[in-house]
């Protein structure tokens, strides 16, 4: 009782949040563009090290969808889109087009996250000004976690630059136990793939001829 405490935001902590939410929004509006808009948000989940984002979406995605929704979620980040945050009547927002939780319930006032031509949602979390301070946005994992209802999870900013460099050490690993340039990995693995086949082949060949010969001696 009566102690003097100073309360204090850890910046750094709070930045990583704030790429990974507005991470978020950018993810929502590529995955509406790629798949479709009755792609709706069914949960998520920022934190300073990650983000994860569920939606509902009928099928597993595909490579190429993955692809498609991390370009254009980059693309936006290189735009460098200012983020605005408004206070605005429930009928406002919803007329300028801001996209709302479905189940949520709202009062008569909501704040509006828009990020510049980009997307509108009713949303309370902390975000980055502008999109460029994300700085890189890269999707670690795709899955189902309920019928109906696929799961995204991400890393932005430092977190998705280590994961690039993890992979391009592990890539280069891999080359170096082949004995080929980190880029060439793919095509040896599967000419190595095919010699493999090829001796399975021939020893079964092998075994069914030496099986053949030591039943004509019985």
């Amino acid at each position: 009782v009566a102690d003097l405490v100073t309360a204090e935001v850890d910046e750094p902590l709070r930045d990583a949040t704030r790429r990974n939410h507005t991470a978020t929004h950018l993810l929502h509006a590529a995955l509406r563009r790629v798949l479709g808009s009755h792609v709706k948000q069914a949960g998520s989940l920022v934190a300073p090290d990650r983000l994860r984002f569920d939606f509902a979406h009928f099928a597993a995605l595909t490579r190429d969808d993955l692809d498609q929704i991390e370009r254009l979620a980059n693309e936006q980040i290189y735009a460098n889109r200012q983020v605005q945050t408004e206070i605005r009547s429930t009928q406002e927002a919803m007329v300028a087009g801001a996209m709302a939780l479905f189940g949520e319930k709202y009062g008569d006032v909501v704040r509006l996250v828009s990020v510049e031509s980009i997307s509108k949602e009713l949303c309370g979390g902390t975000h980055a000004s502008a999109s460029g301070e994300i700085g890189l946005f890269k999707i670690v994992h795709e899955g189902s976690v309920a019928a109906g209802v696929r799961r995204i999870e991400a890393v932005t900013g430092p977190g998705a630059l280590a994961l690039v460099r993890n992979e391009e050490n592990e890539l280069a690993r891999v080359g170096e136990i082949l004995k080929a340039p980190p880029l060439q990995a793919a095509e040896k693995v599967g000419r190595l793939l095919e010699e493999q086949k090829k001796l399975e082949r021939e020893l079964q060949t092998l075994r069914r001829r030496m099986a053949r010969e030591e039943s004509s001696r019985a």
